[in-house]
């Protein structure tokens, strides 16, 4: 068999990146991509999407987004993959896109899902109950609760995992962009700005797995052992006369009322104070137990059920093949824009340079204008408001 130099050049070469969907929503063509869930909620408890390039845009007017836009409102929308990823490839996924909450959020959420469901998938039905592979991306309700949701299914235990510890987002006014890479080596890594924020191996971070180690059912603490630290003083007796000392005693600094009148009154008697000498019921001091073995520890022993799972990673086992919105809102306003799902951080983080950085700079440089603007403006509101100096006279 022979080999050509353009085939041997070929097999050498890196696959192509593989785009499964790319959404910028720079013209009215997105609503043809794009489903609302009608049959999800009441028309009433939906709130419209609007379709704005928003307020200090890096990208100028056509460069576009979607946006919340009535406050106290459930937001669904989702559209077909142009291809559907299978874990079965064992390909990275790589999911990503940028959040602007413009509103000043207090409460609400700003996370996409990936999704199941083929032929079946019903758009018109999509909402919190449809099953989901992850859900990625910022969510806030207050200043204590904000952290970026990473949420993965597990096909094995059925179940959707939540990360252990919180990742943190961006709540401020400005655009980020969030991203998460699901390895088939079984490690996972989010992104905010491009910059590595949460990374590891997804069995310590989730629980995919169950634990190494149980308790051994046949160990239990014996009856003898002894975990009492202080005992009482066996030696420390009860001071003679102790319990004579009242808790309260008559107030030595009262004096009768001149205008007391015995006979209408009745026999005056000072009022109760607490007796600075009464110390409580009396208790033996405690000191050391010399038998005292310390806490007991259930001795631990090796999980017959733990067995290592190689398709954790594999949240796509059945296909994912849509994307999708599925938020409430106290404050509308968040701007969502650059979805891209692709197996090549590389290829998300070109999108990224192409998108997101290049309009970074020139939107932090509009929101500071816009900002000091707004301080001369109320500045100049409360001096108009302060009385002349000359009227007073």
């Amino acid at each position: 068999m022979k080999f050509t130099l353009a085939a041997f050049t070929a097999l050498l070469a890196p696959a192509a990146a593989e785009i499964y969907f790319k959404e910028q929503f720079n013209d009215d063509s997105w609503k043809e991509r794009w489903t609302v869930p009608s049959e999800w909620k009441s028309a009433s408890e939906l709130g419209e999407w609007s379709h704005t390039s928003g307020e200090f845009n890096g990208g100028g007017p056509d460069d576009k987004g979607i946006k919340t836009s009535q406050d106290a409102r459930f937001y669904g929308l989702s559209a077909p993959l142009s291809k559907p990823f299978n874990s079965s490839e064992k390909k990275d996924l790589v999911l990503q896109y940028t959040v602007k909450h413009e509103q000043k959020i207090d409460c609400g959420g700003a996370y996409l899902k990936l999704l199941p469901g083929g032929k079946n998938f019903d758009a018109s039905k999509f909402g919190g109950e449809t099953p989901y592979a992850i859900m990625f991306g910022p969510d806030i309700c207050g200043s204590s609760n904000k952290r970026t949701h990473v949420i993965l299914h597990s096909n094995k235990k059925d179940e959707n995992l939540l990360i252990k510890k919180n990742v943190n987002c961006e709540d401020n006014q400005l655009t980020h962009l969030y991203t998460l890479i699901i390895r088939p080596d079984n490690t996972f890594e989010v992104f905010v700005d491009n910059k590595s924020v949460r990374s590891g191996t997804l069995d310590d971070e989730f629980d995919f797995l169950p634990p190494k180690e149980i308790k051994d059912p046949d160990q239990s603490k014996p009856k003898d052992w002894v975990d009492e630290k202080k005992i009482p003083d066996p030696d420390d007796v009860k001071p003679e006369g102790y319990d004579d000392i009242p808790a309260e005693i008559p107030d030595p600094d009262a004096t009768k009322p001149d205008d007391w009148d015995d006979e209408d009154d009745g026999e005056w008697e000072p009022p109760m104070v607490d007796n600075p000498e009464y110390k409580g019921p009396w208790k033996p001091k405690m000191i050391d137990n010399p038998d005292y073995k310390g806490p007991w520890k259930h001795p631990m022993i090796p999980n017959p059920e733990y067995e290592y799972d190689e398709e954790m990673y594999a949240v796509c086992k059945d296909e994912c093949t849509h994307i999708g919105f599925e938020l409430w809102q106290v404050k509308s306003g968040t701007i969502f824009d650059d979805i891209i799902v692709t197996d090549s951080l590389e290829e998300a983080q070109k999108f990224a340079e192409e998108t997101f950085f290049k309009k970074k700079d020139v939107e932090k440089e509009l929101f500071d204008e816009a900002k000091k603007k707004k301080e001369e403006e109320e500045k100049a509101a409360r001096e108009a408001e302060m009385p002349d100096e000359d009227e007073e006279e």
